[in-house]
Parts: C-alpha cells; sequence; structure tokens
C-alpha cells in the first residue's frame, strides 16, 4: 500500500494492528483479515487511536448510532468507513476525508459507488439530528462525486482546511492574562461596576432609604411609654411597618410600562436608570415586603400582642391603657380585632400571589404535586397577582385603626401609596381605552417547526414604534382577560405589524393550535387579536451606538428580527439619499442612517427547523447589506457536533463544497453559514475588542428557554 503524499503529518504514526470493532466484527479474529477492502484506503504505516476520544465514548456512538443503521440497511462498507473515521480518527478535517473518498473510489478493490456515500450522507446527517431528505442527499452526493472525479477544488480546500468555518469569527486575544492574582481581582471589580453600576445605585438607594425609614421609626418608638410594656419588640414592628409602607409603593412603579417606556426616550434618565431590570427591581422589592411582613407580623403576633395581654395592669394603666379604651385587651380580642384582622387577610391573599407568582407554579406547574398542579400555571399567577387590589384596601383600613397612634399625622400609609396607585389605576385605564381604539386585521398567517406561529397584521393609524419594541396580545376567543408579550419583529417602516409566537404555554398553544386549524382548513375568517404598546425593551438601545452585538437564543432572536430589518432598511435610505459624489467620499460611506457602523448578530439554537422562522428576513437583510458589510449575523446549531469532531466532519466537507458553489449554507438553507456546536464566547469577545480597540460596544443578550 502507498500513502498518499497530500496526508497531513497527523497520519504519519507508528504500524499497528486494527482492533476488532464491537458490533461489527468477532472480537478473535485479526482485524486485518477481516475487512482488507479497507485497508487500501489506509496511510501506511496505520495511526494508533486518537485519545481525544475514549473507548467508552465510542462504544456508546456505535452502539446508539451505527448498529441501528446497520439493521436499517446500511452496508457493511459504510460501516467499516465511518469505523476508520471514528476510531482511527481519520481524517483530521474535511479535505483529508474528500481525500479518503477519493482514495478509496480510485482503488478499484475498494470502490465506493454512488449509494454507499449516500447512505454515509444520511448516517452522518442523522447521527447530528440534521433533517435531509433523499433529493438533497442525491445532490450532496453528485457534488462529492464531482469533486473526486475531477479533483477541482480540492486545492482551494487545501488552503482552508481547519478554519473554513471559523473564518468568520473573531480571533482570540493573545493578549496575556495578568498573572497576580491582585491584578486579577482589580481588573474583575472594575469590569463588575462598570457593567452593573446602574443596578448597584438603584439597589444601595433603596437599602440606605429602607435603612432610614426603619431606623427613624424605630428609634420615635424607642421614646414612647409603649415600650415599657413592649420592649424593642415594638420599634421593631413599627420599623418594619414604615419599610412596608415605602416598598407597598414602589412596589408598583416598575409595572408602569407606559411611564417607563416614556422615561427611556431621554437619553439622560435612561443612562443613569436600568430601565431593562423594572420586573428583578419588582422582584426585589416583594422580596423586601415578605421581609417586613414577617418582622412585623411576627413579631407583633409572637412579642407585643402577648406582652399586652399579659402586662401589669398597673404598668398597663400608667402607660398604654387610653390606646384601648382603658380596657386591657386578651390575645384573641387584638387578633379579631379590625387591626388584626385585616393585616391576617392581607398576609393571606399576599402569600396566595407570591407562591403561584413562583417559577416553579408559573414555568413549570407539572413538577409540582397533582394536587396543586391544577392551580398553578400562567392563568393562575395572572389573576392571582389582581389580588393586590384587595390587598391595597385592606392595607388603608388597617393604617386608620391603629391601636398606638390616635392622631390623624402618624396615619401616613396613604400618603405612601397615593401616587403609585393613581399612576397605575391611569395606565390601566389608558392601556384599556388604547386596546381598543387600535384595530388590527390578520392579514398573513403561517406556522413554523417548533409550534411556531407567525402573524402578520395591518399596522393600526398613528401606531409608532422603534425597533426591538413589544406589543401585548390578546385573543379574546382563548381568553378574553389574557394579554401576552411579544416582540415585533417587524420594522418601523414596515407597512404592517409582525410577531413569532412560540407555543410554550397553555395560551400559546390554544392560539397556535386555532390558527393551525384554520390554516388547515383553509378557512379565511382567522381568529381576532387585539394589541397593546407599544412597549420599550432592552434590545431598542441599539440606537446609542455606533457598534452593536446582538445575541439571540432561541426564539428570544424575535427582538433582534426587527432590529436587523431596521438597520437594512436605514442603509438603503441612506444609499438613494446620498447626494454627495464619488470624489467626496460618498461611495465610502457605510454608515448606516442613524449613525451605526457595524452590527453583529448572534443566533443559537438547538433545532435545524428554527432557521425557517426568519429565512426569508436573513435572505432579504443579507441582499440589502451585501454592498455595505455593515451586517454580520452567524448561526449556531448546538444540535450538531462542534466543528473538528469526526462526527460532523462529513456534513461539514459538504456544507463547505455547497456554500463555495452556490452561497447557500445547506442546514439554515439561506447566505448565512452555520456554525456547529455553541459559539466560543472569550475568542468572539477577545476578538471584537481587538478589532475596535477603544470603542464602546452596545451589547443586549435576550433567550428564552426552549423547556
Amino acid at each position: 500500500m502507498s500513502t498518499s503524499p497530500r496526508l497531513s503529518p497527523l497520519l504519519q504514526h507508528d504500524h499497528v494492528h486494527l482492533p476488532a470493532p464491537p458490533l461489527i466484527l468477532p472480537p478473535t479474529q485479526p482485524a486485518d483479515a477481516l475487512h482488507p477492502e479497507f485497508l487500501t484506503c489506509l496511510p501506511t504505516p496505520i495511526p494508533r487511536l486518537s485519545t481525544h476520544v475514549g473507548e467508552a465514548e465510542l462504544f456508546s456512538v456505535f452502539t446508539k448510532d451505527v448498529e441501528k443503521k446497520l439493521l436499517n440497511g446500511f452496508s457493511r462498507k459504510i460501516a467499516l468507513f465511518f469505523w476508520l473515521i471514528y476510531v482511527y480518527m481519520l481524517p483530521a478535517s474535511f479535505y483529508e476525508l474528500i481525500l479518503l473518498l477519493c482514495s478509496c473510489e480510485r482503488n478499484s478493490s475498494s470502490n465506493l459507488t454512488e449509494k454507499d456515500i449516500k447512505q454515509a450522507i444520511m448516517f452522518s446527517a442523522s447521527l447530528n439530528k440534521l433533517s435531509l431528505s433523499q433529493d438533497e442527499a442525491t445532490e450532496y452526493t453528485h457534488l462529492i462525486l464531482e469533486e473526486i472525479q475531477t479533483g477541482q477544488g480540492l486545492a482551494k480546500l487545501s488552503g482552508t482546511r481547519k478554519g473554513t468555518l471559523n473564518d468568520l469569527q473573531p480571533t482570540c486575544c493573545s493578549t496575556p492574562i495578568p498573572t497576580k492574582h491582585i491584578q486579577c481581582m482589580t481588573s474583575a471589580a472594575i469590569v463588575f461596576f462598570r457593567a452593573h453600576w446602574r443596578r448597584i445605585w438603584i439597589v444601595v438607594m433603596w437599602l440606605v432609604a429602607c435603612a432610614a425609614l426603619f431606623t427613624w421609626k424605630f428609634m420615635q418608638y424607642r421614646q414612647r411609654l409603649a415600650f415599657e410594656v413592649m420592649g424593642y419588640c415594638l420599634p421593631t414592628a413599627k420599623g418594619a411597618a414604615e419599610t412596608l409602607k415605602f416598598n407597598m409603593a414602589i412596589v408598583l412603579l416598575p409595572v408602569c410600562r407606559n411611564t417607563i417606556t416614556w422615561l427611556r426616550r431621554s437619553r439622560s434618565i435612561n443612562s443613569v436608570i436600568p430601565f431593562n431590570d423594572n420586573i428583578n427591581f419588582h422582584k426585589l422589592v416583594a422580596a423586601g415586603i415578605v421581609i417586613g411582613i414577617i418582622l412585623h407580623g411576627g413579631t407583633h403576633l409572637s412579642c407585643d400582642i402577648p406582652r399586652i395581654a399579659m402586662a401589669d395592669k398597673t404598668i398597663f394603666g400608667r402607660t398604654i391603657a387610653g390606646d384601648f379604651g382603658y380596657h386591657q385587651p386578651s390575645y384573641m380580642e387584638i387578633v379579631t380585632s379590625i387591626e388584626g384582622t385585616t393585616g391576617i387577610a392581607m398576609v393571606v391573599l399576599m402569600l396566595i400571589a407570591f407562591l403561584l407568582a413562583s417559577r416553579p407554579s408559573r414555568r413549570n406547574p407539572g413538577s409540582l404535586p397533582p394536587l396543586v398542579r391544577q392551580m398553578a400555571g400562567f392563568n393562575a399567577f395572572w389573576y392571582s397577582h389582581h389580588l393586590f387590589i384587595v390587598v391595597y384596601v385592606l392595607l388603608i383600613v388597617h393604617s386608620m385603626f391603629l391601636f398606638l397612634a390616635k392622631d390623624v399625622s402618624e396615619k401616613t400609609t396613604w400618603v405612601y401609596v397615593v401616587i403609585p396607585v393613581m399612576i397605575y389605576l391611569g395606565e390601566r385605564m389608558f392601556r384599556m381605552v388604547r386596546s381598543m381604539a387600535y384595530e388590527s386585521k390578520i392579514l398573513d398567517a403561517m406556522t413554523y417547526p417548533g409550534k411556531v406561529l407567525s402573524l402578520k397584521m395591518t399596522k393600526p393609524a398613528g401606531f409608532r414604534y422603534q425597533s426591538g419594541v413589544y406589543v401585548f396580545v390578546q385573543c379574546p376567543q382563548v381568553s378574553k382577560f389574557e394579554w401576552h408579550p411579544f416582540s415585533l419583529t417587524s420594522a418601523p417602516d414596515d407597512d404592517h405589524l409582525s410577531i413569532h409566537i412560540r407555543s410554550l404555554g397553555d395560551w400559546s398553544y390554544h392560539v397556535y393550535d386555532m390558527f393551525h386549524e384554520a390554516l388547515r382548513c383553509s378557512n379565511l375568517d382567522l381568529p381576532k387579536v387585539s394589541i397593546d404598546g407599544p412597549y420599550g425593551a432592552a434590545s431598542q438601545d441599539h440606537s446609542k451606538y455606533e457598534i452593536i452585538l446582538l445575541i439571540g437564543l432561541g426564539i428570544g432572536a424575535t427582538p433582534f428580527i426587527s432590529v436587523l430589518k431596521d438597520i437594512a432598511n436605514g442603509l438603503d435610505k441612506a444609499m438613494t439619499s446620498a447626494t454627495c459624489s464619488y470624489s467626496e467620499g460618498c461611495a465610502a460611506n457605510h454608515h448606516s442612517a442613524n449613525g451605526l457602523r457595524k452590527a453583529y448578530f448572534y443566533w443559537v439554537t438547538r433545532e435545524q427547523g428554527s432557521f425557517e422562522w426568519f429565512r426569508d428576513i436573513m435572505k432579504e437583510v443579507s441582499a440589502r447589506d451585501s454592498k455595505q458589510g455593515v451586517i454580520e449575523m452567524y448561526n449556531y446549531l448546538t444540535s450538531v457536533y462542534q466543528e473538528g469532531d469526526k462526527r460532523s466532519v462529513l456534513i461539514s466537507a459538504i456544507q463547505a463544497l455547497h456554500f463555495a458553489r452556490h452561497g447557500i449554507d445547506i442546514i439554515s438553507k439561506t447566505p448565512v453559514r452555520t456554525h456547529f456546536s455553541r459559539p466560543n464566547w472569550p475568542r468572539v469577545f477577545h476578538g471584537l475588542a481587538r478589532k475596535h480597540i477603544g470603542e464602546r460596544i452596545g451589547m443586549t443578550l435576550l433567550f428564552l428557554s426552549d423547556s
């Protein structure tokens, strides 16, 4: 046997005997005698087993994949071919795979037929969880055979053996990481502060306000006569009550969506207040309310009330008898009073709301016990949260019948909550009126793999928005009370609105099923939807930067589709409105209409069918940006083994050959190449930092779990 001179040095190793492949060859027979038809494809000497893949993993691969494929009619020749690739780590790149195929094809004793190669392609696609039709497999087989027969393109491929699919990725930063521990900690602290300083100052101010209110009220009641009866329990409960007033007021503000959308339009305000964390701050304040309830209610029930009921009559008469009508009440008399019953009722209602708002109850009710499961889910969360109306009424009543505060000036709860409650009620009224005024008709509906529904709707008169925002959608035929948020995938200049709905809950499943059934029956009378919005989101902040990095995971890429379309529209405007001559530099101007110079979009998904969601849009954006080069898009499919892995080497080869010839990726069916596995984020970030030294890059990350 002779070794091809074009094979890489990686294949030059000491000669060893081939071990018997499990599940295919009997372990007692020498391998050299069992499959001579493929020994002619191997270099001489035969390479040793690579240490990159363990025997357990190889055994698992053949147990789960090769055996099944053999049972489904795959030839012995194809099984042995993949055995050479997996066990002996041949080839080292897809270029060497072509050489291996070429070597087998040109050797008369081990001729690979078109059927063999097609079977190999189908097996590799199945191994990487890719859908592949028979026609596509035939096309790719002919593509490989043409390369083998003509030999054209092999020299071109050899120059990009390992980096063909990684050329579009930024190169790794070569700057050494500081070795001193103190320098590392200092650098990390600086980066953390620069990334989170807006969150930090808001949280610090909130903590300072809570601490100041608690201390003020604590010191005030420390000087009261009632302190002689209840001791430090009294000022502790009253200090916690003051923080409760404050937190019950501000907990409404983060959910006033119209107010937040209006405020974030101001660059100065938006630069210091992290509006994107409004829900996180809402949860933080809710946690503060829980702590306040435990301190206030727990101290009253376990300390203050027992001490009042069991106090010495002389001390009671001298200190707080007047607050109780000169009658020393029992424990149950205090608990069943207006103050006690309203307080306990508030705790019960808030406990229900808190429990049904927890992540297991809201997102994963199936993990709960059967009895609890019936009362969980998004609907339970949504409706239980509206118990706050009753809670605020009880709060005002509770504050007006305090035992130790007879002066009206001390009953200040209404002072805290009146403005936030008025803002919230005003918002709800405004949203109701606006949703009734916005009439939107369904123009088109389409369903995609993964139970994704795309809706194209008429754009209501006066509906203005920025790219990256979201709207609330209601489907009266499913529920007249449920409104769910979805990012707009249309651009502001489009004459329509579009959204993509992934079925991840009861409501979205019902909506998907209704439209799917209507489309299946060719029913022109599609279900009606109402919209409310638009509302500001983190993804609309892209307009503040000249260079942006957009990262979308799964269906979380929806707002960035709107951003990309908006950028493409801006590029068209910039080209058509240019009046300067080429000598004045107009032709070299690659800025979009809004000042954007570069946009990087990374989309990571785990299902090949996901690329159908935005296939037409990505084709359109690629075509419109082909001359300017402002937008760079990268698709990543995590179900495929990473590039360089022997289990995806054949797919990589076909992908490279097909893209070189047709300019279309075989995975996504778009001009955007699909990379395998997950992005190497340190490499990406270091590459961007080197490419844009000293420049600010706006980064937005959005994701929505597929589970």
